[in-house]
């Protein structure tokens, strides 16, 4: 049986290797190489011209990592503890933005935020500017908020959001509950339940959101070339801008690809770490 199921297997591995494994094998080639073939380290070396980039890309993808913690957390355990129907419908309105394409979710917010846009105008009406302009003697029309490192992180939190519920949600929901009772009936009040009980129990989905939440945030370009006007580049823009921009340079953004994948591999494998010895922790 076993046999018969690795033949089956094997499909799947051929297409793993071809779409995954080639890719990033020609990556490392070009990574060291120059155009003419030649070994050499200066791909690597040249990256330090953008260190700003980098340092960028991660503070706002922790800054945003962090909001959709700060905002998941809460909503998952308020999602778990409510009755089936409210789950069901709670969990259709969290889901129904992602049925929209990516890059139309990400328009829209530019056409909320921009200078005459509906969250300006909606400000004018009821006067938050005019109160503004008076309070700081200035006489603005709008508030820039397009083109700002707050709309990046608005784009990222927006979109990334769910992939921080879901997995608190579903490991909060699957609690058990003679556990928190027997807590209770020690004489654990709410908020020592809370600290001692189900945060602790509940960090493998924390891991698990921060995980697929930083991931693709510090290696976005659509939110950041979108929302951020071309002010705010980051490393997936540097990227692009390496392989199909003017400054086409591949051997460098394969370099940058590179770095940029070890440090993500090197910030899952913390994040497993810190998930399993959790896990251990709360076994024993």
């Amino acid at each position: 049986m076993k046999s018969k199921l690795s033949w089956f297997s094997v499909p799947y591995v051929i297409w793993m290797a071809i779409v995954v494994v080639v890719p990033i094998l020609i990556m490392a080639v070009y990574s060291v190489t120059t155009a003419e073939g030649a070994l050499t380290g200066e791909n690597f070396v040249g990256m330090g011209d953008y260190a700003g980039v980098f340092l960028r890309s991660f503070r706002l993808a922790i800054i945003a990592t962090l909001v959709c913690l700060l905002i998941g957390y809460p909503v998952s355990y308020w999602m778990a503890k409510e009755g089936l129907r409210f789950q069901r419908v709670a969990m259709a309105l969290i889901m129904l933005p992602m049925w929209m394409n990516f890059l139309l979710r990400t328009y829209s917010w530019m056409s909320i935020l921009e200078n005459h846009g509906l969250l300006n105008q909606f400000f004018q009406k009821v006067g938050i500017i005019g109160l503004y302009n008076s309070l700081t003697g200035q006489s603005i029309e709008y508030f820039t908020m397009l083109r700002t490192p707050g709309a990046v992180v608005l784009g990222m939190v927006y979109n990334y959001l769910p992939f921080m519920i879901l997995p608190i949600y579903s490991v909060i929901l699957k609690l058990d509950v003679s556990l928190l009772e027997a807590a209770q009936d020690l004489g654990a009040s709410g908020a020592q339940v809370f600290r001692k009980v189900i945060l602790p129990l509940s960090l493998p989905g924390v891991l698990s959101g921060v995980t697929m939440v930083f991931v693709p945030s510090v290696s976005t370009f659509a939110i950041s070339r979108l929302l951020g006007g071309g002010t705010q580049m980051m490393l997936g823009d540097l990227i692009e801008q390496q392989f199909l921009g003017g400054a086409y340079n591949p051997h460098l953004g394969a370099a940058i690809s590179m770095v940029m994948m070890v440090i993500v591999v090197v910030c899952m494998a913390v994040m497993n770490h810190f998930g399993e010895g959790e896990e251990q922790a709360v076994m024993l």
